[in-house]
């Protein structure tokens, strides 16, 4: 769970929480598919999730909030 500055509350499962930990490492979305035995678009599509539950529009950015937050 993260509280935003807004005092919105996001709530993030373990997986969406393991790949922004493995963005932040600088992996590619074909190594975190490959290291999470995931398709490449479920990747994509967990990133595109995860940006919108953020508010962000890139993945600097969510990385950024994560950096915040404290996630990474």
């Amino acid at each position: 769970m993260v509280i935003t500055e807004d005092n919105d509350v996001i709530r993030i499962s373990k997986k969406e929480h393991r790949i922004i930990q493995l963005i932040a490492d600088g992996k590619t979305s074909q190594e975190i598919a490959e290291e999470m035995d995931l398709k490449l678009p479920t990747i994509k599509w967990y990133k595109k999730k995860l940006k919108a539950k953020f508010k962000v529009g890139s993945t600097a950015l969510l990385i950024r909030v994560a950096i915040e937050q404290k996630l990474v």
